[in-house]
């Protein structure tokens, strides 16, 4: 990879403060470089995961906010929230990593 394919797939990883669901699909589609794709494919997925997860998380409370448990649906919904931040933390400082291990 030369050096300009090496910041912009390193841009994908650091996207995630500036434009994690945008950037990498962008890049995705507009480069032509095997690895440049490879990174941002990677880079999307993981910005993409603990926001599923969250999804996920509501959707549990919603549907168990029908039934009788009310104790249920607030354990649901704000485990879900203390999941999909520790894994927001988590696939950041993986994105960091990733971003910097490009250039080594």
């Amino acid at each position: 990879m030369d050096s300009s394919s090496k910041i912009l797939a390193s841009l994908n990883y650091f996207s995630i403060f500036f434009a994690p669901f945008l950037f990498p699909i962008i890049v995705y589609f507009v480069v032509t470089e095997y690895d440049v794709k490879y990174h941002a494919k990677r880079a999307f997925l993981s910005h993409i995961v603990p926001f599923v997860v969250l999804l996920l998380a509501i959707g549990l409370g919603i549907a168990f906010s029908f039934s009788n448990s009310f104790g249920l649906a607030t354990g649901t919904i704000i485990s879900g929230y203390l999941i999909a931040g520790i894994l927001y933390v988590i696939f950041l400082i993986w994105n960091v990593v990733q971003g910097i291990k490009i250039f080594t």
